[in-house]
């Protein structure tokens, strides 16, 4: 699309006219935007899909058909997910609705910093998998046991930023709900406070946070992990063993929670709850790895 410096179109590619285009003839900053949601959706479908269409099969829960094939397997359910949702976004109806080229900018460097591809990869060439042992063939699955066993909340923090939300069984139910400004406003307010609790800024995690979980109609055990943690970090056990009971009634055979009320048992010198704890974290993550 071109425009002249009164905002007045006089030529455009009519596959990705904004609807306020259509009406007025004149194209806004929201239009640039609107557009490059389609683009996205090229990307990712290997075809011009009517955009009206694309959004009907996203609500109805099937954005996955609108994915390329030859895509498969170069992006996790989470990382594609995401980028639909980006999409999605810049198609609403309302201009007012879409996301302005900041927001949309920093949601994709995140997303570029999370997916860096190594050299060998973008080379084609198989990276051979390491000699040593697999945790899964020592019983150390994760690491959390021994963690949890020292203490060691600096460790915690780092394999709950590696986990990130792959083991939050709403996510992807989350993800194609991001229809009303409502939602995306809290989905917005859990990136900062992600955004912050990978900083290891854990009271502005905690206000990002807390914020989600009171404004959202859906509940995320990572967001209630996460939380606990920070009340960990900042010497707060009570509301962290709070806050992993919650994470623990929300997704009950999750053996994160379990080990993060161990620690929080720990911190308020219930030793031998603590140990009960964390003995049943590390039968769950088994059981978990028995069935992968």
């Amino acid at each position: 699309m071109k425009n002249s410096r009164d905002g007045k179109s006089y030529s455009t590619n009519l596959a990705y006219t904004p609807p306020e285009y259509q009406r007025t003839g004149r194209i806004t900053a929201e239009s640039v935007i609107f557009s490059f949601g389609t683009i996205l959706l090229d990307l990712l479908s290997g075809k011009h899909i009517p955009p009206t269409h694309a959004l009907d099969l996203i609500k109805g829960g099937n954005a996955l058909s609108l994915l390329d094939s030859h895509l498969e397997g170069n992006f996790s359910t989470e990382d594609g997910n995401e980028v639909v949702r980006l999409a999605s976004w810049c198609l609403l109806f309302e201009p007012r609705e879409r996301p302005n080229i900041k927001t949309l900018v920093q949601s994709l460097a995140d997303l570029s910093r999370k997916n860096e591809v190594r050299c060998f990869t973008l080379l084609g060439i198989h990276k051979q998998p390491p000699s040593d042992p697999s945790p899964k063939a020592n019983g150390a699955v994760s690491g959390f046991k021994e963690a949890c066993s020292r203490v060691d909340l600096t460790s915690i923090h780092e394999i709950l930023v590696k986990t990130h939300y792959k083991d939050d069984t709403s996510e992807n139910e989350f993800s194609f709900q991001m229809w009303t400004k409502q939602m995306q406003k809290m989905l917005n307010v859990r990136r900062k406070g992600d955004l912050a609790f990978r900083e290891k800024d854990f009271n502005v995690a905690i206000d990002r946070y807390s914020e989600f979980i009171n404004g959202c109609i859906m509940v995320s055990p990572t967001v209630f992990a996460r939380r606990s943690l920070c009340y960990l970090m900042t010497n707060q056990p009570d509301p962290a063993l709070r806050d992993a009971m919650q994470a623990q009634y929300v997704y009950p055979e999750w053996a994160t929670s379990f080990y993060l009320q161990s620690v929080a048992l720990t911190k308020l010198n219930m030793n031998k709850e603590a140990a009960e704890m964390l003995e049943e974290a590390v039968n769950l993550e088994a059981k978990k790895a028995g069935r992968c």
